[in-house]
């Protein structure tokens, strides 16, 4: 007979992830945090910056995708 070695670390994986999820899947604490959330979301407002190569990019133009602004300065 065959041994299925793969089987006990699968079986100890699988007791982990269901083990952790009644953890995952609480509502998080917004209070203990000090964050509040708002609801319903906020429409980002119109910007228009010239990337490195002079073009103008609109905030617009990535509608509907994640994007991520990173403003930072040297003073």
């Amino acid at each position: 007979m065959k041994r299925l070695s793969w089987l006990s670390p699968l079986a100890a994986a699988l007791t982990f992830a269901l083990g952790a999820a009644p953890t995952v899947s609480a509502a998080p604490d917004f209070g203990s945090m000090q964050v509040q959330p708002y609801a319903p979301p906020k429409a980002a407002p119109s910007l228009a910056l010239p990337d490195l190569n002079g073009k103008t990019v609109r905030l617009e133009d990535f509608k509907g995708k994640v994007v991520m602004l990173v403003f930072w300065a040297t003073w």
